[in-house]
């Protein structure tokens, strides 16, 4: 299963501690922090994760903003600047590398949290709205029956008839596949559900199921294989025009 791999770059080791707890209890999975310049390259290089919290004041010459640069220059992910200076230069500077989001010291955990979601997401819309208008590519040419999904740096093909179902859970959703298989992708069930193919129907707020793979429907459930789903009043009239009943 996948989370969104942070890494911190402050160099007081005790904050960059306090952030790095603060994230691992908020589901993320946190690199070791780095302090510098240096050791933060040396990070991104080896570990290349999915979102930077960089201080902007660092110890040397070289500051956050010259790691922000060079994520935008070699490395293309999204990044967050962390400061205690609110001052007009530092926001000035700041602004140069174009930062999805910042963070004035002291912040909360709700703060971090809200900061990285929207860091996220927005980076996500403008690399889709970027794709979207570089490659026009064909409807003809689109696989209609799987899709790939990113884990560990590499991208897996899942075709829908392995999809027995899928569960909304918090900021991410979980695949469940034939053979026990499982992922977990960071994405809203209402988008996932956008690109699967007719098979797949909504049974409850939190549940899209193939119903393919439906081996039982009962009145408050249905049966997957050895998998039970609840299923919602709202729901069912839907999914019973969409079976075949004798």
């Amino acid at each position: 299963m996948n989370k969104v791999k942070v890494l911190v770059v402050e160099n007081e080791i005790i904050i960059a501690d306090n952030i790095c707890d603060a994230l691992e209890d908020l589901g993320y999975e946190v690199l070791e922090p780095a302090i510098s310049y240096t050791e933060a390259i040396a990070r991104l290089e080896k570990e290349r994760p999915d979102i930077a919290i960089l201080d902007i004041q660092l110890s040397g010459k070289k500051t956050g903003i010259d790691i922000a640069k060079k994520i935008r220059e070699s490395f293309h992910f999204p990044f967050i600047f962390l400061t205690s200076n609110a001052d007009s230069l530092t926001l000035n500077q700041a602004k140069e590398v174009m930062p999805p989001a910042y963070l004035i010291k002291p912040f909360s955990k709700k703060e971090i949290f809200i900061s990285i979601e929207i860091a996220l997401s927005n980076f996500s819309i403008n690399e889709n709205k970027s794709k979207t208008s570089k490659n026009k590519i064909s409807q003809s040419h689109v696989i209609k029956n799987a899709f790939f999904i990113k884990s560990q740096g590499s991208y897996i093909k899942i075709k829908f008839d392995d999809i027995l179902y899928l569960k909304s859970s918090h900021v991410y959703v979980e695949l469940f596949l034939k053979h026990n298989k499982k992922f977990l992708v960071r994405k809203s069930l209402n988008d996932i559900l956008a690109s699967l193919s007719a098979n797949f129907i909504r049974v409850q707020r939190s549940f899209v199921v193939n119903i393919k793979h439906i081996t039982e429907v009962k009145n408050s459930s249905i049966n997957i294989l050895q998998n039970e789903i609840p299923i919602g009043k709202t729901f069912k009239e839907e999914l019973l025009k969409r079976i075949n009943l004798v």
